[in-house]
């Protein structure tokens, strides 16, 4: 029997190595360019302190205001992930839209019926990490990216 009939084609596809964040030394490595890039975000977008933390998981202000002048820590797999995510939106947004409305884009009502007429952030923020994630799978899928 002839193997090569059952051979998957050649590609030049070449899979991103995965960055685990259960390792502690990666999320050393991530956690404070993540806080610098999420409060980055947070100024662009306009984002009420208050929602910022609850996109963050839910944080007393305290340890918001803490974080945001002393980045250099190191963050939970969530938090590291949930940064990922709103990082990547901002960054899809950017890529479809100018930057007006990229960085005004979470804030206005929206017609898809995935938002039912609500803000794309009232919807994150209502669904947590899980509408995080749809919200970045459906910018990507626009832009070509899925």
């Amino acid at each position: 029997m002839n193997n090569l009939a059952y051979a998957y084609p050649k590609s030049r596809f070449e899979p991103a190595v995965l960055v685990d964040l259960n390792a502690r030394p990666e999320r050393e490595r991530l956690s404070k360019s993540a806080l610098k890039g999420f409060f980055q975000l947070v100024a662009a977008w306009k984002l009420r302190d208050e929602d910022a933390r609850e996109l963050l998981g839910g944080l007393s202000s305290s340890t918001f205001y803490e974080w945001k002048k002393n980045p250099d820590r190191v963050l939970e797999v969530d938090r590291i992930t949930r940064i990922s995510y709103l990082l990547g939106i901002y960054k899809a947004l950017h890529i479809l839209y100018g930057d007006q409305l990229a960085d005004e884009w979470v804030t206005l009502p929206n017609k898809n019926p995935v938002f039912g007429g609500r803000t794309p952030l009232s919807q994150m923020l209502a669904g947590g990490l899980l509408a995080m994630q749809m919200v970045r799978k459906l910018l990507d899928a626009r832009r070509g990216g899925l």
